[in-house]
């Protein structure tokens, strides 16, 4: 590999079976103050609305939070649902967020609603009006931080100066098509609709428009990650997974399943092809297998940086896959 490559981490707040909200956010603090501890770029959470497993729903209040309680890693939004909000009010939030962390903080945006249909005309009545909207709203929401916003009669404060970098989150080539023309980073959700993302990344480097927020392309793919000392005790592990994926598809509102043997007599054949679609960019193994996949991935789709979500049941076995996944990365950028 010519280029070190960062890595990052999406923590989306899963409550495990048999654990509550409470217990939920004490982990991400711990996570997130060893991925800081171990030297990860950055730490996103992510906002998700009427799931009653998933703890991250004030995605803001989180980001506040966990900055709070790390030193130097990047805390954002993978991602605030753009939608859902006014731009003003997001512009308020983060650019407190800056001035309270200065240089610590992201803001990733997505389009879509990060919930069900009730539940977003719910949130917002014109809901899909605004995500219609999506790319007037980004703009709409960088002319907020910009300094050139100081004579407008509707002002951000205390946004306004403050350079939170804003990167469009996307699994589709639209997102691709509007973060290359727009000159945006680019983060795709690999970890979850993977089939498209090569695809995109192409695209979005091909037609990049250099911009004020970026000169050149920056992208970022979100993976799977679980590592552990042996490829058994990974795939062991990776089967609650694969379990959360299959309770997706059946709209089975689960906590994090405990790992079991086999799925075999879990999920019928045709739930089997969705689960492996949906988490065909998944790397599963030891050390020593994550060096081979990871290096063979980051060459091929020639991404600036790796973002990893690690659902794994157990918290101390989580904590150890991303202490080896940062020491994968570590050995990948010695050569």
């Amino acid at each position: 590999m010519k280029d070190s490559i960062s890595i990052s981490i999406l923590e989306l707040a899963i409550i495990t079976q048999d654990s509550n909200a409470s217990e939920t956010l004490q982990k991400t603090k711990e996570i997130a103050q060893l991925a800081d501890s171990l030297g990860y770029k950055r730490f996103w959470l992510a906002e998700h609305h009427n799931m009653a497993h998933v703890a991250s729903s004030a995605t803001v209040v989180l980001i506040g939070y966990i900055a709070s309680q790390t030193q130097n890693i990047r805390v954002g939004s993978g991602g605030i649902m753009l939608p859902n909000h006014s731009p003003l009010i997001v512009a308020e939030q983060f650019g407190t967020l800056e001035t309270l962390y200065p240089g610590r903080i992201d803001l990733g945006l997505g389009r879509a609603p990060g919930t069900d249909q009730p539940t977003a005309e719910a949130i917002r009545k014109d809901f899909f009006e605004q995500a219609q909207r999506f790319p007037q709203n980004v703009a709409k929401l960088q002319e907020y931080f910009s300094e050139k916003n100081a004579t407008a009669k509707v002002r951000a404060f205390p946004a306004e100066g403050t350079k939170v970098p804003i990167w469009i989150l996307g699994s589709s080539m639209e997102s691709a098509s509007l973060a290359a023309s727009y000159g945006y980073p680019y983060a795709f959700a690999g970890h979850f609709a993977p089939r498209q993302m090569l695809q995109a990344f192409e695209f979005y480097r091909d037609n990049f428009q250099a911009s004020a927020v970026a000169d050149k392309p920056k992208t970022i793919a979100c993976v799977n990650i679980i590592a552990a000392d042996t490829n058994e005790e990974a795939e062991k592990l990776s089967t609650s997974l694969y379990q959360m994926f299959l309770n997706l598809i059946r709209n089975d509102r689960k906590g994090l399943q405990p790992p079991v043997d086999s799925l075999d007599d879990i999920m019928s054949e045709e739930e089997r092809f969705h689960v492996n679609q949906m988490t065909a960019c998944s790397f599963v193994g030891s050390k020593e297998q994550l060096i081979i996949d990871l290096k063979e991935f980051i060459e091929y789709s020639k991404i600036d940086e790796l973002m990893i979500t690690s659902p794994i049941f157990d918290h101390h076995a989580k904590l150890k896959s991303i202490k080896l996944t940062k020491e994968v990365i570590d050995e990948l950028n010695k050569n």
